[in-house]
């Protein structure tokens, strides 16, 4: 059987609501060189995909129990046959030359080894659900454009990592990088691949005309204890293990200064207690994650100053999500 080009991958948890329109939306894909790899992350009784979405994957894996989004993903990853791989959450519903505007990208940008999708709020297309994921300088990452207008002159950029709602990885390079973070189980684990990937060397393209319509959070809920213990303790973690020694020390108090903020603002939201335990597991975490950093520090081909050059620095950016697309350089 030949190689497809692409495999898509798709971690479900609870979403047999929409895989239908997931899979027909694949089925309307201009570009057809691609396998689906379906992973059911051990899904309650009657919320996983039904017999009928099985069969229209190329290959389907019920796991027994839910080994989280990060180990999942990278799971189908290993399973992946295409020379790319792309991993899109099944709350993400793509146009129909989505994929074509992907396999284009590689043309236009033969060097770059991992691509991000314009994503539109689903519940009305006139606002964005993120045009690339924003890394602030104080350790704070956000989608840029949440909840915001669509600019009419959107164009590609470079963003400091993709979302992995709708990303795109040359599929060796995902391996060479370790997949997803495993211990994160999920959340900022797509912004940890992509801080490692940009010490590495690599830089993300952000693509204006590949679009996915997406729910968001929809097996989670976006302010519900799960979301934030695990994005309060994998921000932590992501920071310390990736922030590079002269950076990190440089700007410690300014994180720990933003996640105080941001702890009293959860708790104004009602979900102060479950900020508060997941800052105190990446707490106790700390010492794995400092571990984790030597050897992904010894990686580091990225000059401080070229990576200090991705971070947004305003807080106007931070409190706006602003949409941060940088120039696009070639090597």
């Amino acid at each position: 059987m030949a190689e497809p080009r692409v495999s898509i991958l798709i971690v479900a948890y609870k979403s047999r609501a929409h895989l239908p329109r997931l899979f027909d939306c694949l089925d309307a894909q201009t570009f057809c060189d691609f396998e689906t790899i379906l992973i059911d992350n051990a899904s309650p009784d009657g919320t996983g995909p039904d017999v009928a979405t099985q069969a229209r994957a190329t290959q389907f894996v019920a796991n027994a129990h839910n080994t989280g989004f990060a180990a999942a993903n990278n799971q189908a990853a290993r399973l992946a046959r295409g020379h790319w791989v792309i991993c899109l959450n099944p709350d993400a519903f793509p146009e129909p030359n989505w994929l074509e505007a992907l396999m284009a990208a590689i043309k236009v940008y033969p060097d770059v080894t991992a691509f991000g999708s314009t994503q539109i709020l689903d519940e009305d297309a006139r606002l964005l659900d993120g045009a690339g994921d924003v890394y602030h300088a104080f350790g704070i990452p956000f989608r840029g454009g949440y909840r915001k207008p669509w600019p009419s002159d959107l164009v590609d950029g470079q963003t400091f990592s993709p979302c992995a709602a709708a990303s795109m990885w040359r599929a060796d390079q995902f391996a060479q990088l370790g997949g997803y973070e495993e211990s994160f189980f999920c959340y900022c684990e797509d912004v940890d691949l992509g801080f490692r990937h940009r010490l590495a060397g690599g830089q993300v393209i952000q693509l204006a005309d590949a679009h996915v319509r997406h729910l968001g959070s929809a097996s989670s809920g976006r302010l519900s204890e799960f979301a934030v213990y695990h994005g309060t303790r994998n921000r932590l973690w992501t920071f310390v293990r990736n922030m590079p020694v002269a950076l990190f020390w440089l700007l410690l108090l300014p994180h720990l200064g933003a996640t105080l903020l941001l702890w009293a603002h959860t708790a104004w939201r009602g979900a102060g207690g479950a900020y508060g335990r997941g800052l105190a597991d990446g707490l106790k975490g700390w010492g794995t994650a400092w571990q984790a950093r030597k050897a992904i520090q010894a990686n580091r081909k990225v000059s401080l100053r070229a990576l200090a050059g991705q971070f947004a620095w305003s807080p106007f950016t931070l409190l706006k999500r602003a949409i941060v697309l940088r120039q696009i350089t070639r090597p």
